[in-house]
């Protein structure tokens, strides 16, 4: 989300400069690639770039491919196939040994809407999903680029009112799916012609909560704040020195352990960490916390200790009523040796990374198939470098940003 807010914000400034725009998106990746479908890049006609769509080896490319869209004001689908050992011919140097997808688009009064949908996305703590049309052969009335939004709140809204043409009914399915299963996706649909749409997967920014206010959680606050989380810290000592020490946190919450419930607010996909380095405060805390669904719950200290502390807890019948006490990752983080506060710091958000991506932190030369593992099903993009224009199904709005 940190990338998506800096493109939001270069977005805007070039708006108030009155400069084009174009943004590069994504949309499909087949084998391996540095970034993942949804990965964009914002470039200005004076060649300034916002974020990032690979290891560097596409964005030459792209810029000179998103100059030739703000000049035509017709978006273009760029497929990069890197399963060769011939793309030094091309001079791009590539060598990721996968297939990516690329949907380069003018910046125009469409972009408002993605930007101000993105803007309500990282304000909420809910999955949303956007449809955008990639490819469309044969279904007048569909442009390339127009798309359908699911909101965080579940409300739909689309650019200008959705063609007739459009099947809306199977998009809004897709939209949910991505939205159920947290999972990006291209879909064709056969109507007149055919209709590539991608349906995007957008994921809330994590939400950290970090019970403790001592030295070591202030560089665990500043990576999440680098790795684009909400961070909010919770002094179970209610010191009011912590509201200054802790300036760069979202949220700064003075509460004794008694008063977690009320006073702290936990969704489903809230990462925990527990480290106040006081024993009856992390007791109470564990109590509230492994009695809800969390997305993460990690414990700072020896394992011996957080034994005791689980064994307290069932001593005083106060044992967990859900089965995340058995997910409890103590001692916290992941082993790379930390020693120092940033380095634990790392170790703990490294591991909270990988809970949530549903990956077990191995090393990535042990792992088998593509890093991502989000190869598409859709294996008929096979040209080298492809431009697909479509410019009598192109209704962009006002050009420039």
């Amino acid at each position: 989300m940190t990338e998506i807010q800096s493109i939001c914000e270069a977005y805007r400034r070039a708006a108030m400069e009155n400069v084009q725009a174009a943004l590069a998106t994504v949309v499909r990746v087949e084998g391996s690639a540095y970034r993942r479908p949804g990965a964009r890049m914002l470039v200005t006609e004076d060649g300034r770039t916002t974020g990032v769509v690979s290891g560097g080896c596409l964005e030459g490319d792209v810029r000179d491919r998103a100059a030739r869209v703000m000049r035509t004001g017709e978006p273009r689908l760029v497929t990069y196939d890197t399963t060769t050992d011939e793309d030094v011919v091309w001079g791009l140097g590539l060598g990721c040994n996968g297939v990516v997808d690329v949907l380069i688009e003018p910046v125009s009064a469409r972009a408002d809407r993605l930007m101000q949908f993105f803007s309500a996305c990282s304000r909420s703590q809910r999955r949303a999903a956007i449809a955008t049309v990639i490819r469309s052969e044969g279904n007048a009335g569909v442009a390339v680029g127009t798309r359908v939004f699911l909101r965080p709140d579940g409300m739909i809204e689309a650019d200008f009112g959705i063609p007739e043409s459009l099947p809306r009914n199977r998009i809004l399915a897709d939209l949910h799916k991505a939205v159920r299963n947290g999972r990006s996706f291209v879909a064709q649909y056969e109507l007149d012609g055919i209709l590539q749409v991608f349906i995007e997967a957008v994921e809330p920014p994590l939400s950290l909560v970090i019970f403790g206010a001592g030295a070591d959680a202030v560089p665990l606050v500043t990576v999440a704040k680098q790795l684009g989380w909400l961070a909010t810290v919770v002094d179970t000592q209610a010191r009011a020195r912590s509201l200054e020490r802790f300036a760069d946190a979202d949220s700064v919450v003075l509460c004794r352990p008694e008063e977690l419930a009320s006073r702290v607010t936990l969704v489903d996909c809230s990462a925990a960490v527990v480290m106040t380095h006081n024993y009856s405060h992390d007791l109470e805390v564990l109590n509230v916390l492994l009695n809800k669904p969390l997305g993460y719950v990690g414990c700072l200290g020896p394992r011996r200790r957080t034994e005791r502390l689980l064994s307290e807890l069932r001593d005083a019948r106060e044992a967990p009523r859900t089965p995340w006490h058995g997910r409890l990752h103590a001692p916290v983080g992941i082993d790379i040796g930390a020693e120092t506060s940033a380095e634990i710091a790392l170790s703990i958000a490294a591991e909270i990374l990988a809970v949530i991506r549903g990956r077990n932190g191995e090393p990535l030369r042990t792992r088998q198939g593509a890093i991502h593992g989000n190869a598409s099903a859709f294996a008929d993009y096979t040209s080298r470098i492809t431009d697909v224009d479509r410019p009598t199904s192109i209704t962009c709005g006002a050009a420039g940003a």
